[in-house]
């Protein structure tokens, strides 16, 4: 897709991904994907594949949980495994921490830079997908890659 056709806010994505080595390549979908389960169907890969952005509060601070689309987030082990109370963040918070709206959060391309995990159940596949930033854009990565352009940590998620 020509880089003047995708929204701007997914240009802004695209400019962090090629900032920190990636290849920056995002494509656009033709209606939006609103769930994990779309996405995978969408593209043909496993639902495990699909790389769900998600905003929780750490007892008081927003971070960012990289999730199998296959995964729901215990918030209670999770939040044991990272030594605190894991709540969602509310659409507002979501919003203003990351620029981006709900159903289309990438993985970067934030006004902060927010603490990020990466579930572990992500390495399972080779290739990984990602919102671009808006809920009908999408990239491809890798468990490594992602690891390493979002500055996350593996965390098990479950």
């Amino acid at each position: 897709m020509r880089r003047s056709s995708l929204p701007p806010v997914a240009c802004r994505v695209a400019d962090t991904l090629i900032a920190r080595g990636h290849h920056g390549l995002i494509m656009a979908q033709p209606e939006p994907t609103h769930t994990a389960a779309d996405a995978a169907r969408a593209l043909g890969v496993d639902v495990g594949a699909i790389t769900k952005s998600l905003v929780f509060l750490l007892d008081d601070d927003p971070v960012l949980l990289l999730v199998s689309g296959a995964h729901q987030v215990d918030l209670a082990n999770t939040g044991a495994r990272l030594e605190g109370t894991l709540t969602r963040a509310p659409a507002k918070l979501v919003r203003e921490v990351t620029g981006q709206p709900i159903g289309g959060v990438a993985p970067v391309g934030h006004p902060t830079n927010l603490p990020t995990w990466v579930d572990n159940a992500l390495s399972r596949h080779r290739e990984l997908w990602a919102a671009g930033g808006h809920p009908n854009t999408i990239f491809r990565t890798s468990f490594p890659e992602l690891l390493r352009i979002t500055a996350g940590l593996p965390l098990d998620v479950d």
